[in-house]
């Protein structure tokens, strides 16, 4: 549809695969949410740091954040029941006595993010967050991080949240696309936008 539309440029953040940007036939900047993410895990100041991927889909991206930290990773492996519905999960790592920030690019229903949320804290973690890049929200979502072990959900505001769940808090992408965009316009490198 873009393509038909007639766009010379795509400019996009944390897609759900990279062979996305394959799909098209011109230039596609695709920016990442961990120079958002990154300066805001800092500001936490946690104690014991661990980075969590909710799935084994995700691992690659936190991974990535686990590196930059130099922390302990923990991975969750789900399986699913049917569509949006979580039927076990178990988590391979330890978390006892950690601040776990668990890294993931989009949040619908909030299953699993929030079964994963539960689960860590069950097994003796100090605390446990979790960040997301985009905020889709649908159906339950709400509600079930309002009733999750999650201090906090937090998302960018690629979508904006309408929502009325206190444990979320959104962080612009303005500045970010905003800059990407005057130096693509000016010919300048924008490989300083990423951090990982």
């Amino acid at each position: 549809l873009l393509s038909v539309a007639g766009v010379n440029r795509v400019l996009t953040m944390d897609l759900h695969a990279d062979q996305e940007q394959g799909f098209f036939e011109v230039p596609v900047d695709h920016l990442y949410a961990s120079s958002i993410m990154v300066p805001y895990i800092k500001s936490l100041q946690l104690e014991n740091l661990c980075i969590a991927s909710p799935d084994v889909g995700g691992s690659k991206r936190a991974s990535s954040y686990a590196k930059y930290f130099d922390c302990p990773l923990i991975i969750g492996n789900k399986t699913r029941a049917r569509a949006n519905e979580v039927a076990t999960m178990t988590l391979i790592g330890d978390v006892k006595d950690m601040d776990v920030v668990i890294i993931d690019d989009m949040v619908d229903t909030a299953g699993t993010i929030t079964k994963a949320a539960d689960l860590i804290k069950a097994q003796g973690a100090r605390s446990v967050r979790a960040i997301a890049s985009h905020c889709i929200r649908s159906g339950p979502a709400d509600e079930r991080v309002e009733k999750s072990a999650l201090e906090e959900m937090v998302f960018t505001d690629s979508i904006p949240y309408h929502g009325s769940c206190g444990k979320v808090k959104q962080l612009t992408v303005a500045a970010l696309f905003a800059e990407t965009i005057r130096r693509e316009l000016n010919g300048q490198s924008i490989s300083d936008q990423y951090l990982f």
